[in-house]
């Protein structure tokens, strides 16, 4: 899910950027310290929105540097268990599937990508055994978040699976719309029992 969260803290603005307008200097200072910043409660920042407040700066004796006490708003993605995310698949691998869902890579294993026995071909392509259901680089999917780990604090872990109705290749779910909207014949048996 994508939030945005007011946050405050102290910005330190080097003597080199004294000559900027404080606001410009300290926003500026914001989106390197935030540029790619990833925590288990914030999730992953994806930029510095806006400046709310700054205080009055504070040298430090030695450092030269001002420090402001700023509240600003951040962007994030935070990801929850059994979100549902839309995504294109980057990469296929023997194991699974990689989908992009905007902020991070997201994970399907391969027997999370179907209701089916899944092959692998070498040409990066997943195929189901009966439903000849086909998943490869580039297809837009629909998928569910199982698994979120924050274990390696830079690298987040996404875990997701498509084997829930309504998941999937969007191909799929549309072809299983259609089958499901087209009306039922009755067959011979049931035609001459009448």
């Amino acid at each position: 899910m994508f939030y945005e969260m007011e946050v405050r803290g102290h910005i330190r603005v080097p003597p080199s950027s004294f000559a900027e307008e404080t606001k410009d200097a300290v926003l500026k200072k914001l989106n390197e310290q935030f540029d790619g910043f990833v925590s288990k409660d914030m999730g992953i920042v994806i930029g510095v929105s806006e400046v709310l407040s700054i205080g009055d700066g504070v040298i430090i004796p030695g450092d030269g540097a001002a420090y402001y006490d700023t509240t600003f708003k951040v962007l994030a993605f935070k990801p929850e268990l059994q979100e549902v995310v839309l995504g294109k698949i980057t990469d296929i691998t023997d194991f699974g599937a990689f989908i992009d869902i905007g902020a991070i890579d997201g994970m399907i294993h391969v027997s999370q990508t179907m209701d089916d026995f899944v092959n692998f071909s070498k040409s990066n392509v997943l195929t189901g055994k009966e439903s000849k259901k086909v998943l490869k680089v580039g297809d837009t999917c629909r998928a569910r978040i199982i698994a979120i780990s924050f274990k390696e604090a830079f690298s987040p872990k996404i875990g997701l699976t498509m084997r829930q109705p309504m998941l999937g290749n969007l191909k799929w779910v549309e072809e299983d719309l259609k089958k499901k909207s087209k009306p039922v014949k009755p067959s011979k048996k049931e035609k001459g029992a009448k």
